[in-house]
């Protein structure tokens, strides 16, 4: 990168290829700074004018291509949405059966695995 003393147009003619225009100095006044605001707004309304129109050929693939993208995001979004609702599903059908697991027995259940083990008990006497 050339430094700013040994650029090749400083060395030919003194000046710098891109001197800053209006430097902001302490000393500016209201007016000054006005100015060239002014300036700049001028200058960025005349690029903006000077931007060639674009044709409705271009406007209609660009309004194509986006309506593609807002399609494909409303399908991504519904793919989304019914994986999450089988999981929740999925999830709730688990802590149902957990739940039924850890239930506690009713009675009949509870007699007989008492008179389950009270048999095994009196065969091995």
């Amino acid at each position: 990168m050339w430094s700013h003393h040994f650029h090749p147009q400083c060395v030919t003619n003194g000046k710098h290829p891109n001197p800053r225009k209006h430097t902001m100095t302490y000393n500016n006044t209201f007016q000054d700074r006005a100015a060239q605001a002014a300036e700049a707004k001028q200058k960025a309304l005349e690029q903006y004018r000077a931007k060639p129109p674009v044709d409705d050929k271009t406007a209609a693939e660009r309004i194509a291509a986006g309506e593609e993208r807002a399609a494909a995001k409303a399908e991504k979004a519904a793919t989304k949405k019914l994986e999450r609702k089988a999981s929740d599903e999925a999830a709730a059908t688990d802590a149902e059966a957990k739940a039924a697991a850890a239930a506690p027995k009713s009675e009949a259940e509870l007699k007989a695995a008492r008179d389950a083990k009270y048999a095994a008990r009196k065969a091995r006497r």
